[in-house]
C-alpha cells in the first residue's frame, strides 16, 4: 500500500513539473515574441532612432521592469524543470531493449531539447554581460540620445559596437539555430502538456509552431548579420 501512494505521489510530482514545464515555456514564447518586436525596430534603419525609444520604454516603464523579474524566475524554473524532467526521462529508459530504436519514433532535436536548453541558457548569460547588465546596473548605457551624457552609448551604439567581432556574429547566429531547434518541439509540446490538444485544431498548432520556429530566431540572427555587414548603420 505504501509503494502505492509512493508511487501515485512520484507520478503526481511529474505531472506537476511537466505542466510547469508547459506553463513557463508559454510565458517564455510571449517574451520571445515581444523582444524580437522591440529588438526588430534595428530594421527601420534611422541610426537607431526608434529602437533607441523603445529600449528606453522597457528600461523605464515599471510594469516592464516588474516583469524581468517574473521573467527571470520563469526562465530559472523552466531551466531547471527540464533539466530534471530529462534526468526522470534517462532512469526511466535505464533498461535497454534490443528493438528499441529512439529514431523511428521522434525528431533528434526532441530526443535533445535538454541540450539545446543548456545551450540557448549559456548563450542567454553572454547576451545578458553584452546589453541588459550594461543597460539595467551600469552608467555605460544612455536610455536615449536626449538623456546621454559624455562617455554613454545609446543601447543601439553598444549593439553596433558588440557585433563588429565575428565571433560574437557566429555565436549570435549559432544559438539561433539551438532556439530554433528548442521550438520546433517545444511549441507543440507545450501546448500538449498543458492538454489543449484537439483533432481539428492540433495540426493548426503544429504549423504555427512550425513558422514560429523559423521566423523568430531568423530575426534575431539577421540582426548581428546586418549590423556587422553595415547593412544597418
Amino acid at each position: 500500500m505504501n509503494n502505492k501512494f509512493k508511487k501515485q505521489g512520484l507520478l503526481g510530482a511529474l505531472i506537476g513539473k511537466k505542466m510547469l514545464m508547459g506553463i513557463t515555456g508559454l510565458f517564455l514564447i510571449m517574451f520571445l515574441v515581444v523582444h524580437c518586436a522591440v529588438n526588430a525596430l534595428i530594421f527601420a534603419n534611422d541610426g537607431g532612432e526608434l529602437f533607441n525609444k523603445g529600449a528606453e520604454f522597457m528600461g523605464t516603464n515599471i510594469l516592464i521592469r516588474t516583469m524581468e523579474v517574473v521573467l527571470f524566475i520563469g526562465l530559472l524554473a523552466h531551466a531547471f524543470d527540464g533539466i530534471y524532467l530529462e534526468r526522470k526521462n534517462r532512469q526511466a529508459r535505464s533498461v535497454k531493449y534490443v528493438s528499441h530504436n529512439p529514431k523511428a519514433n521522434s525528431t533528434w532535436y526532441s530526443r535533445s531539447m535538454a541540450i539545446l536548453g543548456i545551450l540557448i541558457l549559456m548563450f542567454l548569460i553572454v547576451h545578458l554581460k553584452h546589453f541588459w547588465w550594461l543597460s539595467r546596473f551600469t552608467d555605460h548605457i544612455a536610455h536615449s540620445e536626449a538623456t546621454k551624457l559624455s562617455g554613454q552609448e545609446t543601447l543601439f551604439e553598444e549593439m553596433k559596437e558588440v557585433f563588429q567581432n565575428p565571433m560574437v556574429v557566429v555565436l549570435y547566429v549559432a544559438a539561433m539555430f539551438s532556439l530554433a531547434y528548442h521550438l520546433m518541439h517545444g511549441f507543440q509540446s507545450a501546448f500538449q502538456t498543458m492538454g489543449w490538444n484537439h483533432p481539428k485544431y492540433t495540426p493548426c498548432v503544429k504549423q504555427a509552431g512550425f513558422w514560429f520556429s523559423i521566423i523568430i530566431p531568423l530575426v534575431f540572427a539577421l540582426m548581428p548579420i546586418a549590423l556587422y555587414t553595415g547593412i544597418i548603420k
